[in-house]
């Protein structure tokens, strides 16, 4: 399943938290103020809607939080013993980051193969 985008996500997560809900106690007041009948067969509909979107919503949030969709890069952190060496890889153009508001790094541990070399890693050996 592919992400959804920021857009359709705001739009449907503001449908269910309070634009089904307000639609529901709107279309029962009037349905009591003039005996419109079959109330309870279109509150239940509404209901399933909303339960239907907020369903949609809530795995959209639980993939792109397990994705790493919302990182525009990562922040590695190796220690080579006498200090540690932060480096910063970007998923894109640096110049992106220029035009956002905000923006997340992922903190990791460097891989070990990136640790930068220091004579405190690897002392002299003495001794035959």
């Amino acid at each position: 399943m592919l992400l959804m985008s920021d857009k359709l996500y705001n739009i449907l997560k503001h449908a269910a938290a309070i634009g089904l809900p307000a639609l529901s106690a709107l279309y029962y007041t009037v349905a009591q103020i003039w005996n419109i009948p079959d109330t309870k067969e279109v509150m239940g509909t509404i209901a399933a809607v909303n339960t239907f979107i907020g369903a949609l919503v809530g795995v959209s949030y639980v993939k792109y939080n397990n994705s790493g969709a919302k990182y525009v890069g990562a922040l590695e952190v190796s220690d080579t013993g006498t200090k540690k060496v932060f480096s910063l890889n970007l998923n894109s153009d640096p110049q992106d980051i220029e035009q956002m508001s905000e923006a997340t790094f992922k903190v990791m541990p460097a891989p070990p193969e990136a640790v930068v070399s220091s004579p405190m890693n690897n002392p002299p050996h003495l001794g035959a």
